[in-house]
């Protein structure tokens, strides 16, 4: 707390956020003044907090009491130093501290997303092993809606035009938003985010942007805040940004491509490549992980019902959990690089996703891959739209099958994590199917 309280008088922060991705990947917490924050030393919030869904309803009571306690008890909430953030939009000087969640035991709390990216992180560590990624994350910018039925436009431009037609890698048509991304800079800047290159990416009015590679807990925490500064620098400009995974019809989906490899903690030698340049074995067996034990993750890639409209063959978007090198439509792409450089890019995962839920994913996959020493299948070329022997879940409803029936997952992941995210999910699910889509009114009003 000394770090912490310097820190805020270093920078006059007289508010506080303090914050925790629940499991859709929202910042829950608590405002508070930073005289009030330091006195109380940390906050509590309910346990129930984790089981809320993206609608703020709850799982059904039996379970809920079956999760958490029926008295609904508090969790410790401690702030991380090492994830102290400014508010550079807000309008005094204001702090954003992220916390990790604790019992009244002390013990990390089983239903934390952050905790569960550092209960994977440390299987790592046991090994000497230290993970490297890189996000990309997409999203789209379009017009103020106040109609939900209303299918989204892109915005109005500095030209005084809407973006109609695709632009991939414009720069005229990203120059289109440009008082926009430059405040998105000014606000990463002034947070030390370590964002990289923007692109505009194949969708109309779609951006993607890079973050530079570094450790998936800091990563993460950065992914959980950019979306932040995206939301809040659109608003700004009287735009909307959305994180989903396929907003606009007809137009590809946004994703979160992570790219990933393993250090030697010792060396700092990068352990995918053998010391002649080759692929190691230990790569070959991360890729294996991947692709045996991913379709058993899916929700923590693909969380939503909209989620999986991203996966159809020829939308630059992965059908299955096939590889290849230098190949962008399998999942699972090893980029062009030296040996020094390889790694492994997951193209699974959605804009949608949260960051720590599917860097944990990811990267247990692949670690169970190389304790098991398996093999992966024979690499992918040209396209793999049309293979189907190692295809990923259709729908919400199967991933949550397969993820609630596989026993590896629930030893790694808890038992009690697997039981409370499938039934947040299902919830979630359940709300989805009360609702009537126009597709059906158009479709099938007048005609079965």
């Amino acid at each position: 707390m000394q770090a912490i309280d310097s820190w805020l008088k270093e920078n006059g922060i007289t508010e506080v956020e303090c914050l925790v991705a629940d499991f859709t990947g929202i910042a829950r917490g608590k405002i508070m003044p930073a005289s009030k924050f330091m006195k109380e030393r940390g906050i509590r919030l309910p346990e129930s907090v984790a089981l809320q869904s993206v609608t703020g309803d709850y799982v059904e009571d039996e379970l809920y009491d079956q999760l958490v306690d029926p008295s609904e008890i508090d969790m410790r909430l401690h702030p991380d130093e090492a994830a102290m953030y400014l508010v550079p939009w807000a309008l005094e000087p204001t702090a954003q501290i992220i916390h990790d969640t604790y019992d009244k035991q002390g013990q990390p709390t089983e239903l934390c997303p952050r905790n569960l990216l550092k209960k994977v992180m440390a299987l790592y560590d046991a090994k000497g092993w230290v993970p490297v990624v890189a996000p990309e994350l997409e999203f789209y910018l379009t017009k103020p809606s106040d109609d939900p039925d209303l299918p989204l436009e892109p915005p109005v431009g500095r030209s005084g035009r809407q973006e109609s037609g695709r632009q991939s890698f414009s720069i005229d048509a990203t120059n289109e938003y440009d008082p926009l991304f430059e405040d998105v800079y000014d606000y990463c800047e002034a947070m030390d985010l370590d964002v990289d290159t923007l692109i505009h990416e194949e969708g109309t009015a779609q951006m993607e942007i890079n973050f530079l590679h570094g450790s998936p807990v800091n990563l993460a925490d950065q992914v959980f805040l950019f979306k932040r500064v995206v939301r809040e620098a659109a608003l700004k400009h009287n735009v909307r940004a959305t994180f989903m995974a396929k907003p606009v019809e007809d137009q590809p989906g946004s994703s979160m491509h992570v790219h990933q490899s393993l250090l030697d903690s010792k060396t700092g030698k990068n352990i995918f490549s053998n010391e002649d340049g080759s692929m190691s074995e230990l790569f070959l067996s991360y890729i294996a992980g991947l692709q045996k034990y991913i379709p058993y993750t899916m929700p923590l890639f693909a969380p939503n019902v909209n989620s999986y409209r991203r996966f159809l063959p020829d939308t630059s978007a992965p059908v299955n959990v096939e590889w290849g090198e230098d190949n962008r439509t399998v999942a699972l792409r090893v980029p062009d690089s030296d040996a020094e450089a390889r790694r492994i890019e997951n193209r699974l995962a959605g804009a949608d996703a949260n960051p720590y839920l599917a860097l944990a994913g990811t990267l247990l996959c692949g670690y169970m891959g190389i304790e098991e020493g398996l093999k992966p299948s024979k690499p992918v070329s040209g396209s793999a739209y049309h293979l189907r022997d190692r295809a990923v879940p259709v729908n919400l409803e199967h991933a949550l099958e397969k993820m609630e029936g596989c026993e590896a997952m629930k030893a790694r992941l808890g038992e009690k994590f697997i039981s409370a995210y499938v039934a947040v999910k299902r919830a979630e699910y359940e709300n989805f199917k009360r609702v009537i889509s126009s597709w059906e009114r158009e479709y099938l009003l007048l005609s079965v």
